[in-house]
């Protein structure tokens, strides 16, 4: 009888990560372990053959949000071509966090969001009555916090106008936040889905000094504190009804990441469902229930 190879799997990463961060790299054996073979692909490598995949897999991306049309482009042509994971559609969507738009929408509790669109004036964000001593600014479109910095509404007056103005110079949307002070003591949880199946929890720390950004790694995201965290039945509660409210079909998986109000509520600052830390090495199974996911999916 012929040989029948075992299906095999394009790990999407970017030329920063050609061979995955240490978190993903534990996908590689876990495929194996079910019988499917994964290698990690640089996306912007023309020279690769997408259909020689049996299913594309977006994971260390991070490079996307400076080139998106180009991204976008090119996960269509993926899409053409193989099995992509997440759905084009949806990457589409989530890649511009006006999606937040939608989300509240459907009744889902987010961090209170402002959106000044090129064209605004800069000092549009003052009247939103934003409820907050401190704000976060940041693009609409970004990975990794980058173009996010944190600012005091009385102190920082020019420094606030000149960000919102720079990047609505790059005719760029920008986002205007209340910096929730709760994030300084409790963190963020960020709680991971598989196939609309809740996975595991982490603690994020705070990221934002005000004014500043914190030290980047490889100039694409900020180095970040994390912890494995049991989350609340109220988190889970919340990150359920946002995984309930995604458009179409469950998605591969969704990083839902939560962060507590004033009142002490989980509110919604993103849902990732693009290129997210899925945090694989703190839980000892996550790997293996991603890797099962991913051969269902093929299958």
């Amino acid at each position: 009888m012929p040989i029948v190879a075992p299906p095999l799997v394009a790990l999407a990463t970017c030329r920063e990560f050609p061979l995955l961060d240490e978190d993903d790299q534990l996908l590689i054996p876990a495929l194996a372990r079910v019988g499917v073979d994964a290698v990690p692909v640089v996306w912007t490598d023309d020279s690769v053959d997408w259909f020689a995949f049996d299913a594309v897999v977006l994971r260390e991306t991070w490079d996307y949000s400076e080139v998106r049309d180009a991204f976008l482009a090119w996960i269509d042509r993926v899409a053409a071509q193989t099995l992509l994971l997440n759905r084009a559609d949806l990457v589409r969507w989530n890649t511009d966090k006006r999606y937040l738009r939608d989300l509240a929408a459907a009744g889902i509790p987010i961090v209170p969001t402002h959106f000044v669109e090129p064209g605004d004036d800069p000092r549009s964000w003052a009247s939103a009555g934003i409820p907050s001593a401190e704000i976060v600014v940041k693009p609409a479109v970004s990975c990794g916090s980058r173009g996010t910095a944190r600012h005091h509404v009385d102190d920082d007056g020019e420094a606030i106008e000149q960000h919102i103005a720079d990047i609505l110079g790059e005719d760029r949307v920008v986002m205007v936040q209340p910096y929730l002070e709760a994030v300084d003591t409790d963190g963020e949880t960020a709680l991971l889905y598989f196939d609309g199946v809740f996975s595991h929890a982490i603690r994020k720390g705070p990221l934002l000094a005000r004014g500043a950004e914190s030290e980047r790694v490889e100039g694409l995201f900020l180095r970040e504190q994390i912890d494995p965290r049991e989350p609340s039945a109220r988190e889970r509660e919340v990150a359920d009804q946002v995984v309930a409210a995604i458009p179409g079909d469950v998605p591969l998986y969704a990083r839902v990441d939560l962060i507590p109000d004033r009142d002490g509520s989980p509110v919604l600052l993103e849902l990732e469902l693009t290129e997210p830390s899925l945090f694989l090495l703190h839980d000892d199974n996550a790997a293996g229930r991603l890797a099962s996911a991913i051969a269902a999916r093929i299958a």
